[in-house]
């Protein structure tokens, strides 16, 4: 029985058979006398089909599938999906900032400004921002690269932040993070194929955002491996390496870094980030950032540095280096998702590249202008002494807490798992561990068309309820298997998570001995 269900969801993670069969009835349907379809998978962008985004790939299709099983009345060994797939702070119950959502709220109703039923520093952020919106609406398009007083805001945000000058021109607000990182790399590509292509450095394991958008873009991936054994750690001989061998067929013009980690969860040290610039200035490499996760640091002895701040006190040598900086809206202690808010700093950007930039971005119109506002909230909180600062330094304080504590169970609870081992989860919201998989594991994933450690999660998923994703979405060493959680959920919740995970891997393990 389980062979069979196994048969059916290896079909979803290698459909290569699905899209023959497409290609047939293609061909079949033009045979008969009608018109054909003008796109078809035969003739649609090839590189389309070679993109994937494994966290919201197959394992999760099924996970929605058992949800509407269990809605229907279907009996299962448990009550609910518990979805650890995805950093989406609010779908696990997180509750959202007062001040970011009052701040938005008046930005969408204006009216609301009147009333005494907001903080008069809420009204004032919010009219502030309806001033600097086109016939004083957030409904009205703005500036391709983002409304100007917000742009500011993000200015004055980096500069208190870094103590180094930011200037609000070198600002693009963006629909979330991905958003931006998207618009730079498109900079980035050469225009050629085969030895010609742009080579993008990314880390693996990585956020699977960066290998779509390679693939999107006809660019070469240019792997380079964190060192699990030490931390995650970036080493700075592996970049030697990787480049190395990717020159013979790629143009390399890039390297990201994501600090902190997604999905390892690692803070990368000053010495770390001082080498990747000096690696960076060596190869002639444009340096991409991720610094989504700035405000989710939680081990002891972990600090975030930004790029730019170090890049700025290194010597008189690297300060006309290009570098673009990425933050979101998304995570943080804010996990405002779905309102898409984001922004890129780019420096010592070419002055006509700079344009081209522009030129490109206003091909999209603007981001959202609610999703603007929302990142203005995050940029410019209130100050102390300010009618709202005591409930937002709370809420804040709150959310920040809960994710530190429920990063070191998580922690905890993998390494005492025999078969489990997982690094400390230093930032971001993920944990990466590492599992051992048996051999007669292996072989049935093999011969069931799909990698040992999606096996493990389907059947995870379909015993618990508990649904995460495959390492090998994200990228991982030869011979190594990995899933991504999620440390989310509350701790009631991740607590019955971990211990389905406890008691599913000992039955694991005795399944496959």
């Amino acid at each position: 029985m389980f062979r069979r269900k196994l048969s059916s969801l290896a079909s979803k993670v290698n459909d290569s058979s699905t899209v023959r069969l497409q290609q047939n009835v293609s061909k079949v349907n033009c045979r008969v006398p009608r018109r054909c379809k003008v796109l078809s998978i035969d003739n649609m962008n090839p590189h389309v089909k070679t993109m994937e985004y494994a966290v919201r790939g197959p394992i999760v299709i099924r996970a929605g599938e058992i949800e509407k099983e269990l809605a229907s009345g279907k009996k299962k060994p448990f009550l609910e999906v518990i979805r650890a797939n995805i950093g989406d702070c609010h779908a696990t119950g997180q509750t959202p900032l007062t001040f970011i959502r009052q701040v938005v709220t008046l930005c969408a109703y204006p009216e609301l400004i009147k009333t005494s039923d907001f903080p008069t520093d809420a009204k004032q952020r919010a009219q502030r921002i309806l001033d600097g919106c086109g016939g004083k609406s957030v409904g009205a398009y703005s500036d391709s690269a983002g409304v100007e007083v917000i742009r500011r805001d993000v200015a004055d945000y980096i500069e208190k932040r870094d103590g180094h000058p930011a200037n609000y021109t070198d600002i693009f607000l963006s629909t979330g993070a991905s958003d931006g990182i998207k618009s730079i790399m498109k900079l980035l590509m050469t225009g050629k194929g085969g030895k010609e292509r742009a080579g993008v450095m990314i880390p693996i394991p990585q956020y699977p955002l960066y290998t779509a958008t390679i693939a999107e873009y006809n660019a070469y991936p240019v792997n380079y491996y964190l060192d699990e054994d030490n931390g995650w750690a970036l080493d700075i001989d592996e970049l030697k390496r990787s480049i190395s061998a990717a020159r013979p067929e790629c143009k390399p013009r890039a390297i990201v870094v994501i600090n902190p980690g997604n999905p390892t969860g690692q803070v990368l040290t000053r010495e770390n980030i001082e080498g990747i610039i000096r690696f960076a200035k060596e190869e002639d490499l444009f340096i991409l950032a991720d610094e989504v996760y700035q405000h989710n640091v939680y081990a002891e002895g972990s600090e975030f540095h930004s790029f730019k701040k170090v890049l700025r006190e290194m010597g008189a040598e690297y300060q006309d280096m290009e570098l673009a900086s990425f933050m979101s809206t998304s995570k943080g202690y804010m996990g405002e998702c779905g309102f898409r808010g984001g922004y890129t700093e780019v420096i010592n950007l070419d002055p006509d590249v700079k344009y081209q930039l522009s030129k490109s971005v206003s091909a999209k119109l603007c981001p959202s202008v609610i999703g603007q506002a929302c990142m203005d909230t995050v940029v410019n909180p209130p100050v102390e002494g300010e009618p709202s600062y005591e409930l937002f330094i709370k809420e804040k304080n709150n959310v920040l807490g809960l994710l530190a504590q429920k990063a070191k169970m998580v922690t905890e609870t993998f390494n005492a798992i025999e078969g489990l081992s997982c690094n400390v989860v230093q930032g971001a919201m993920y944990a990466f561990p590492r599992v051992e998989i048996p051999e007669k594991a292996i072989a049935e994933a093999k011969s069931s068309g799909m990698s040992p450690d999606a096996l493990y999660c389907f059947q995870l998923l379909e015993e618990t309820g508990v649904c995460v994703v495959p390492g090998s979405g994200f990228g991982q060493r030869e011979g190594t298997f990995h899933f991504r959680t999620t440390i989310l959920p509350p701790v009631d919740k991740l607590q019955v998570l971990l211990s389905h995970f406890r008691d599913f891997h000992q039955g694991f393990l005795q399944k496959y001995q």
